[in-house]
């Protein structure tokens, strides 16, 4: 079984990109062992796609080779928080409604394309920075969209925004990620976890 992670850094998280099996040190590396570690008679066979830095432009323009072409079995997509950052760092801007666009896209395509199960991972921001606190307005439409594209295309959505926000109220944000956006190695995990019970139903 094929099971591909797309997204940013948050997927990336420093994977030998000339080897597409690394899974990099963030919560792919620790999602692909809890997959295994709970399937161990199923042969699963992870690639690790994501870029860091990518937005769902990124994606719409690379979802050919790096989704459409490697037929997976399964698909998992965590993708947002730059459409956000890249209006405060950057001044270029993703209104929710070009995020939607763009995702719509890449859903659609691995629909008609694929016979792959989606997995939709929510974005997320945890609330220890507040020079982030402003971001909040422009990412929370975001994740309407996503939530209401899950609704019409995910066979699975994980919701990390409030699941996050659930485990704020017993750890500092900073315990799960020290920026707010990049997990520590427990926020990694504790994402990992979740998804191994997301994927549970889909493994053969």
């Amino acid at each position: 079984m094929k099971i591909l992670l797309q997204g940013d850094s948050i997927t990336d998280w420093g994977r030998d990109r000339s080897d597409p099996h690394n899974m990099g040190g963030g919560y792919a590396l620790f999602a692909a062992q809890a997959v295994r570690e709970a399937h161990p008679q199923t042969e699963l066979e992870f690639i690790n796609l994501g870029i860091s830095g990518n937005r769902t432009c990124d994606l719409v323009a690379r979802w050919q080779t790096d989704c459409i072409d490697l037929q997976p079995d399964l698909v998992s997509i965590l993708i947002g928080v730059n459409d956000t950052w890249r209006a405060f760092d950057r001044n270029d801007p993703t209104t929710a409604e070009q995020y939607e666009a763009n995702y719509r896209t890449i859903l659609e395509q691995t629909k008609a394309h694929t016979h792959a199960k989606i997995v939709m991972l929510e974005p997320f921001l945890l609330p220890n920075e507040p020079a982030k606190d402003a971001w909040r307005a422009d990412l929370d439409p975001k994740i309407q969209a996503a939530r209401r594209l899950a609704r019409e295309f995910a066979d699975a959505y994980l919701p990390l925004d409030g699941l996050f926000a659930a485990q704020c109220i017993d750890h500092e944000p900073a315990h799960w990620a020290a920026d707010g956006v990049h997990p520590t190695e427990a926020g990694a995990k504790f994402i990992a976890a979740h998804y191994a019970a997301c994927v549970a139903p889909f493994i053969r």
